[in-house]
């Protein structure tokens, strides 16, 4: 059975110093790390927070995502596709359920879906020229509307490799635009031959 939340906050501040700060991860170490150990430091550990927040969307008639259900580049009856401005990898895009669904309660036809849909999408971004790797993530603490990440990693830039592909993007500079436009119209062409639906409606 898994700690309670004060007996795992308990087991955490025990490897703490006084100020409650853990050493540095493991992964600071790493040569693709965007920072450098000297002089970094880790928040202090903060109790637990019971009961936890509501995530944003818990009810689907506040929810902002379900409100721009028709807003994407890529849609079919249950899903469509968008794409993150402002970023500074090469292409974010975002899949989502049009109907109120977080991963717990997806029904099984919608998760089988998500299962080709998200191959489908991480292949015609790698497809993409100078794109060597497409990153698929599922963060499930900030809304309560399932929504699947996809990021594309640019060729050769080596210490953008991994876990920390995240942190670089925020710390990069902005993509050009017109350039993640084109490329995720050449994404919504493959998957609309590979898997149907359709452009922005």
């Amino acid at each position: 059975m898994a700690m309670r939340p004060d007996e795992f906050y308990d087991h955490a501040v025990a490897a703490a110093d006084d100020e409650r700060r853990l050493p540095l991860a493991r992964m600071t170490g790493w040569e693709i790390s965007p920072f450098q150990e000297d002089g970094l430091r880790v928040t202090p550990l903060r109790p637990p927070v019971l009961p936890e927040p509501a995530r944003h969307g818990e009810d689907p008639a506040d929810c902002d995502t379900c409100r721009k259900r028709d807003e994407g580049i890529w849609f079919n009856e249950r899903w469509r596709l968008i794409r993150i401005p402002r970023v500074g990898v090469p292409l974010v895009l975002m899949l989502l359920p049009r109907d109120h669904y977080d991963m717990e309660d997806l029904p099984d036809e919608l998760a089988a879906e998500l299962g080709l849909l998200s191959t489908r999408i991480a292949r015609h971004v790698q497809a993409l020229p100078h794109i060597s790797r497409a990153h698929v993530y599922r963060f499930g603490d900030g809304g309560a509307h399932l929504h699947i990440w996809f990021f594309a990693r640019p060729e050769g830039q080596a210490q953008l490799f991994g876990s920390w592909l995240v942190p670089w993007d925020d710390l990069l500079p902005e993509y050009p635009a017109d350039v993640a436009d084109a490329d995720a119209a050449v994404v919504v062409d493959a998957l609309i031959a590979s898997h149907g639906g359709q452009r922005r409606p």
